[in-house]
């Protein structure tokens, strides 16, 4: 995840209004529910309900029309706290044309200009501002707030939309409860035994980044059953290593990162006299903390992904190289390795290709586009936040992107239709063992 500065935090809003709310309804917007705001020819303006929302309790029950019995309606005026306006808005469920249900008269502006996989955030107020009982906001996918949201909710690869308890977004805790109260216990027996010093000192270094990779990897393995990450014989190659970076590896990596933090903190309130002196004079340290934090965070994403790719590329028997220097680049692989990529080598245009690896992409896929060395560039990321005019821009570099089987057939990514972006299985079975065999060590394929 990463967060655009460019874009004014609006987060003690969304928390005030979420502290209202008995319960909270979340959606990852789908380009239906978004691309009416960008075309003026478009008269359908609105977002779509999932059925299982419509029939959760969270809205109000629709009824059938009169004049019109395939028709299902329901008005109710809704709050927009991002523009301050009160809007009478209204479900309309056509029953011959799908399960959906359409939501409509909202603002236009708050649709416009959204990245892909951007939010819309609603909750059902206890007592309701002025009328009415359910209000919404719309978070830019790029945004602070929506790595606060995801953060803070532990919001899964694969997550379309749910309901929550506001708690659960108010309260969220990086570790379950059995494992918070046995932190809180080992904190509070060092500080009574005088061994804080000690604790700090074993929790003060996190795990490697690659043994905390391998760590997730384990974690997956068991959860799933999937026995290794060899892309052959993987249905969904892309799919596991997205949900093996972003869930699994973030879930161990918070764990231990809770762990450091806490006891850091604990141990810099406690070198003060009283807690006002923490607050002041210690602000400084606790600011440290948290910004160390935070940038280990962005740092860790990264090469955690580049250490699941090459573990999949060694389970499926792909010669490459890591890290190779090329004429001042370092691409993060090259296939099958260096010295097929220096000035002079024999070999033909599909005996090699430059393989790198982005969990974000923003513009720093535009990097990429100097490792060039006689073959094809692709780009692996499991960012489903790319816009169209990234992937045009992209297209005509001449980079194909790689990306998870799911995000490039999803509803909410802009992937679907580009002829410039594979999945990873088909990277694997088509890219590299149909149309570059000798990029393969000796293997049988059945």
């Amino acid at each position: 995840m990463f967060q655009d500065t460019s874009e004014e935090s609006e987060w003690e809003l969304i928390e005030q209004w979420v502290a209202r709310s008995e319960k909270l309804f979340l959606k990852k917007l789908s380009r239906n529910d978004t691309s009416w705001a960008d075309d003026r020819g478009k008269h359908q303006a609105g977002f779509y309900i999932p059925r299982t929302i419509r029939e959760s309790g969270f809205f109000p029950t629709l009824a059938v029309r009169n004049d019109k019995p395939h028709i299902f309606q329901s008005d109710f005026p809704t709050f927009w706290p991002q523009t301050g306006e009160r809007k009478a808005s209204g479900m309309r469920h056509y029953s011959n044309k799908g399960s959906e249900t359409h939501f409509t008269v909202i603002p236009h502006e708050l649709f416009r200009g959204l990245s892909p996989a951007s939010w819309l955030l609603g909750g059902r107020l206890v007592d309701p501002v002025t009328d009415a009982r359910h209000w919404f906001v719309v978070i830019n996918s790029t945004s602070q707030d929506a790595e606060l949201l995801e953060t803070a909710l532990d919001i899964s690869a694969e997550f379309h939309f749910d309901i929550f308890d506001p708690s659960q977004l108010l309260t969220a805790s990086a570790l379950d409860r059995d494992a918070s109260d046995e932190l809180i216990a080992r904190i509070n027996e060092a500080i009574l035994n005088g061994t804080l010093d000690r604790l700090l000192a074993s929790v003060g270094n996190l795990p490697p980044p690659a043994a905390i990779a391998e760590e997730a990897r384990a974690a997956y393995f068991k959860s799933t059953g999937t026995r290794g990450l060899d892309p052959f014989d993987m249905v969904a190659p892309g799919d596991a290593v997205m949900r093996i970076s972003r869930d699994f590896e973030f879930q161990i990596f918070k764990g231990y990162e809770l762990r450091r933090r806490a006891v850091e903190i604990v141990a810099t309130l406690r070198s003060h006299a009283d807690m006002t002196s923490a607050a002041v004079r210690g602000f400084p340290d606790l600011d440290r903390i948290f910004l160390s934090a935070s940038q280990q965070r962005k740092n860790r994403a990264g090469r955690s992904f580049e250490y699941h790719l090459a573990a999949m590329l060694q389970a499926g028997s792909v010669k490459f190289e890591e890290q190779a220097i090329l004429g001042g680049r370092r691409p993060d692989f090259v296939l099958p390795d260096k010295a097929a990529m220096l000035p002079g080598a024999e070999r033909g245009y599909l005996e090699a290709l430059i393989l790198s690896a982005k969990t974000t992409l923003r513009e720093r896929w535009k990097q990429i586009t100097h490792e060039r060395f006689n073959s094809a560039i692709f780009l692996a990321t499991v960012d489903d936040r790319v816009s169209k005019q990234a992937l045009d821009e992209m297209q005509t570099a001449d980079i194909a992107l790689v990306v998870p089987e799911s995000l490039k057939a999803s509803k909410e990514a802009a992937y679907s239709g580009h002829s410039n972006v594979i999945s990873f299985k088909e990277f694997f079975e088509t890219e590299v063992a149909e149309k570059r065999p000798t990029l393969l060590k000796l293997r049988h394929f059945v």
